[in-house]
């Protein structure tokens, strides 16, 4: 299964490096479009530390950095599951951004528009498969409930032990006092 997984995780990466490598390269032609949606954030972001960047330029390359770092990870299998739930974050804002068929009036923009919201929506939730896939291994919760049910039956047989011992050395000391000597 480990090449399927290999070859899926390199395919759901590729639109992100490449996209991002173009974003990253011409940022200008997203301008317009990620205002709206820069503009929102930027509260936020100054809220969070006043010295973050907050112009649209800066933010759209920001964006298609992440993008191309996450996916290569993604696609390397490196540190593939918060890879995944980066590179989700970040089709948020482009999806709302790049493709509001919602607010066109021309059919056949809408239209377009639609099918790439549809398109990016599929994406996430195929990151959130990535995300959530653990190779076939158990994840970090299962093994740590485990660990906690074998700790639990390791403290149960102790007791039983230290409770059997005691008993047979209290009848031992009884046993003792009684013979004659």
């Amino acid at each position: 299964m480990k090449p399927v997984r290999s070859l899926a995780r390199a395919m759901l990466s590729g639109i992100f490096v490449i996209s991002g490598a173009r974003n990253l390269a011409n940022p200008d032609r997203l301008v317009s479009a990620a205002k709206p949606v820069t503009d929102r954030v930027t509260p936020l972001l100054e809220r969070v530390h006043p010295r973050l960047p907050t112009d649209t330029e800066t933010l759209v390359r920001a964006n298609a950095v992440v993008q191309v770092g996450a996916g290569l990870m993604l696609a390397t299998g490196r540190f593939s599951r918060p890879a995944a739930l980066v590179l989700a974050g970040t089709l948020i804002p482009v999806t709302l951004a790049g493709h509001p068929f919602w607010k066109q009036d021309d059919p056949v923009a809408r239209n377009n528009n639609q099918i790439h919201f549809l398109k990016n929506l599929g994406l996430f939730g195929g990151l959130l498969l990535a995300a959530a896939d653990t190779e076939g291994k158990p994840g970090l919760r299962w093994r740590a409930g485990h660990r906690i049910g074998h700790s639990r039956r390791s403290v149960r047989r102790a007791v039983r032990t230290a409770r059997r011992e005691a008993r047979l050395a209290v009848r031992s000391a009884s046993t003792a006092r009684r013979l004659p000597g």
